[in-house]
């Protein structure tokens, strides 16, 4: 399977935590749903499917963490009979992002996921760029960028 990025600074990270967590696949985006690296997904479609679902589940959590007066949820996670999904928030110097992990249980565990993703985070905290703003995705720019985005991620 390959192992996609972006922004290049997620790659090693990434590359280190599906080895170690046996993960099938693995998205590493910003809250809104914009993808700095990927793994395991073979077409745009998919990738762009479940960042959008990824995004709206987290901010959907955070809301009912809002209104329930506490902090944003660390983790979710969800469990069906061969796959499992592990939906979590990482602080890095780019911001806040997100990262969405499906692994099968008969490979891995949610402990296992659980351990190595707080590593990916540490990591990617070490190697984000610091002295960097995020540029603004325009309305006007965002087709094109999601188009260079998902090229980058396919080899296009």
């Amino acid at each position: 399977m390959t192992t996609r990025a972006v922004e290049t600074w997620t790659l090693e990270p990434l590359v280190t935590f599906v080895k170690e967590a046996g993960a099938r696949l693995v998205l590493v985006m910003t809250s809104a749903g914009q993808v700095f690296a990927q793994h395991g997904f073979s077409r745009a479609v998919d990738v762009m499917s479940a960042a959008a679902l990824s995004a709206a589940i987290m901010a959907s959590t955070d809301e009912m963490a809002r209104q329930l007066r506490q902090p944003p949820f660390a983790a979710l996670n969800h469990q069906g009979e061969r796959h499992g999904i592990f939906l979590a928030g990482l602080a890095t110097g780019r911001g806040r992002l997100v990262a969405l992990v499906v692994y099968d249980l008969d490979v891995s565990s949610l402990g296992l996921v659980q351990l190595f993703f707080e590593q990916l985070a540490a990591d990617l905290q070490a190697a984000s760029p610091k002295d960097t703003v995020p540029k603004q995705v325009l309305a006007a720019d965002f087709e094109r960028q999601l188009s260079d985005s998902l090229n980058t991620l396919f080899g296009r």
